[in-house]
């Protein structure tokens, strides 16, 4: 281990992850002023340069120091290839318990290019050569993924940036981002203009019949508009009331499902009394 000037160290071109400037931010800020990096970076050699290093793991820890003011911080220094480098940055971070789904997506597309470049080794050490349709199956297993499963979070990378982050912040479901990828990069900026100007976000079905249509070649902004403006089941208008609200007005023995059946038939019978009362007038 060595103390290295952090001007002399950069990020690891493309890494996947992001670094946030919030509130967990500002506590290991605090931390690091009072006892230093506890947990040294792990750096490798830059090409083309002397004796300047890029960062393996320790991006957060490195933010950290710069905006704490230190001057150094300790690393241990890797002389690995930059695929070598770019399998372990991924796999330093895959662990965390709350990954972006595009953090994951540009994850496994990192590993998974740079496995293929090595000649699809199935760790940093093993010789043996593995055939190229195993390599995402790899990568899958490794992380506790199927292949498939590896393939559709690749697939989110060719969502636009506007899409891709509402499938981050969960208002397009995984699944339906995995469709819409499919689009082009037009098809995609007209849904989204779409989605801005309706508030509505396409369901599965409806991001299913924008891919054949793509694929056909028969989808335009128009039909998008027309498809994204359709009512969904879930959103239909919903009534909702507190247990403890209605309960009260029931025998201590119903069950949820017996005040809303008690309620409906209620309904149903105020609705044929009025209609009786308009055919006698």
């Amino acid at each position: 281990m060595t103390n290295i000037s952090i001007n002399k160290l950069h990020e690891f071109r493309d890494h996947p992850y992001q670094v946030l400037d919030n509130e967990g931010m500002n506590s290991l800020i605090e931390s690091v002023q009072q006892q230093g990096i506890m947990t040294p970076l792990i750096i490798r050699p830059l090409e083309g340069t002397t004796d300047e290093y890029e960062i393996i793991s320790g991006h957060r820890r490195f933010c950290t120091t710069q905006k704490a003011g230190l001057a150094e911080v300790p690393a241990f220094i890797r002389p690995v290839s930059r695929d070598e480098a770019a399998i372990m940055v991924v796999d330093s971070n895959l662990h965390r318990e709350h990954l972006l789904p595009s953090e994951k997506a540009f994850a496994y597309k990192m590993k998974l290019e740079a496995m293929k470049r090595q000649g699809e080794r199935s760790d940093l050490t093993s010789t043996q050569v593995v055939s190229k349709f195993r390599t995402s199956e790899i990568v899958g297993e490794q992380n506790g993924e199927s292949r498939e499963q590896v393939r559709r979070y690749i697939r989110l990378t060719k969502l636009i940036p506007d899409i891709l982050k509402m499938v981050d912040e969960q208002r397009i479901a995984f699944s339906v981002g995995v469709e819409l990828s499919y689009l082009t990069e037009y098809e995609q900026q007209d849904l989204f203009e779409t989605i801005e100007l309706v508030d509505k976000t396409p369901s599965l079905s409806q991001a299913i019949q924008m891919k054949k249509l793509s694929q056909s070649g028969k989808l335009d902004s128009d039909t998008i508009s027309k498809i994204i403006s359709e009512e969904k089941p879930n959103q239909r208008e919903k009534i909702s009331f507190q247990l403890d609200e209605l309960s009260k007005y029931f025998p201590k023995k119903y069950t949820p499902q017996d005040i809303y059946k008690r309620l409906l038939k209620l309904a149903q019978d105020d609705y044929r009394r009025r209609q009786r009362n308009r055919e006698e007038r």
